[in-house]
């Protein structure tokens, strides 16, 4: 997530305050050398772009690291437009990729400098200017403390960082409720269909389903395209989060279908991916088409509640993409799915099954909702602060 703030001639952000380098704000630190072997250590690659957080691993320091103090912001000098950017609290064992910067304390607020480079789109554009190389593009500490930037008075920075702190804050707990909501589902997915001490019966999925191929028609021949028959593709799921889905990237023409092996299903089919990326599963709330990368199961009423083998398939995700890897062509194929065995308890207590798991994944689906409004709601007040409009 970067702001992309309101500029002058220059680059830098246009508000109200004065524009001054960042080295002149900034102590000048007498940063000490860590012993090698040193623990936490905190790497370029251990930062988390999205959260601006440190993801601590199992590893220990090697030559040239330094300590980084408490209170300071690490920003990474290699492949520096990647943001990975962080404030940390406590002193810290760090790489000598990072420049650091602690601010004094009658000039600014560190926890400010954060949000202002963090989250700043100008400042990855500055540096993306200055960068040299091709493998590992990096700059330097001096490019860095060259920025220019606009420094509101200390009440006024206080305050910024106060609201954007709250929000964060909330985004964390939000994250982490999300997190919690996953632990659940997938104790729940087991729970519940583990047939194990059960008295269900036990059927071929080739058996309770009728299982259809996707297909592609010719991708040369432009009268195929464009139409209005839905054509999905196993790309598209891989950041979806609902059971069922209305609409495509891509349309067919009723022509494309008729000239291929691509067969329309029928409105509730279960879709699942069998090529790479293998074991998205979803069910078609339209009538549609899938390309090739899919095995797609209608099934039989009287014994299979269609939202029960979606869950199924996603409660057997590990085992099916490991069919995957083993088959030509890393592919699950019709005959592996057809075989693939599934627990069929009554209809009534599929549907029961179905009720408490689409429960869970309803309320994942707010909290996902809640995590885009508090980004919107973040990104509002960072760039009304940063524009000098707090």
């Amino acid at each position: 997530m970067v702001s992309n703030w309101p500029t002058n001639p220059e680059g830098n952000h246009s508000t109200s305050y004065g524009a001054r380098k960042l080295g002149e704000i900034l102590q000048r630190l007498n940063l000490k050398k860590a012993p090698i072997g040193s623990w936490p250590y905190v790497e370029i690659g251990d930062i988390d772009i999205e959260n601006k957080s440190i993801i601590f691993k199992d590893k220990k320091s090697i030559r040239g690291a330094i300590i980084a103090p408490t209170d300071s912001v690490l920003v990474s000098r290699v492949r520096p437009t990647r943001g990975a950017i962080v404030y940390i609290d406590k002193d810290y064992v760090v790489s000598s990729a990072f420049s650091i910067l602690k601010p004094k304390l009658s000039e600014s607020f560190s926890k400010f400098l954060f949000y202002w480079f963090g989250f700043s789109k100008n400042f990855f554009q500055y540096l993306l200017k200055k960068q040299k190389g091709s493998n590992y593009p990096s700059v330097r500490d001096k490019d860095i403390l060259n920025f220019k930037i606009h420094i509101p008075p200390l009440k006024i920075q206080q305050k910024i960082v106060e609201r954007l702190d709250v929000i964060k804050k909330t985004q964390e707990l939000n994250n982490k409720q999300i997190a919690l909501a996953d632990e659940l589902f997938q104790s729940l997915l087991h729970r519940e269909l583990d047939p194990k001490g059960k008295s269900w019966e036990v059927r071929k999925l080739g058996e309770v389903t009728q299982i259809e191929n996707g297909g592609t028609p010719s991708t040369q021949n432009p009268k195929y395209w464009n139409g209005k028959v839905l054509w999905l593709t196993p790309k598209e799921l891989s950041n979806f989060q609902d059971i069922e889905i209305y609409d495509t990237e891509r349309k067919i023409t009723q022509l494309g279908l008729d000239s291929s092996s691509v067969k329309l299903l029928p409105v509730g089919t279960v879709l699942l991916t069998s090529r790479a990326p293998i074991g998205y599963v979803v069910i078609a709330g339209k009538s549609m088409a899938t390309n090739q990368g899919f095995k797609n199961f209608i099934c039989k009423e009287k014994l299979l509640n269609n939202k029960f083998l979606y869950y199924f398939l996603k409660y057997k995700t590990k085992e099916i993409q490991s069919l995957g890897r083993g088959a030509t062509f890393g592919e699950v194929s019709k005959t592996i799915v057809s075989n693939i065995k599934i627990p069929l308890p009554p209809l009534q207590i599929q549907r029961q099954i179905v009720e408490k798991l689409s429960a869970v994944q309803d309320y994942k689906k707010k909290l996902i909702e809640q995590r885009e409004k508090l980004k919107e709601l973040f990104e509002s007040v960072l760039h009304k602060s940063m524009a000098g409009k707090i």
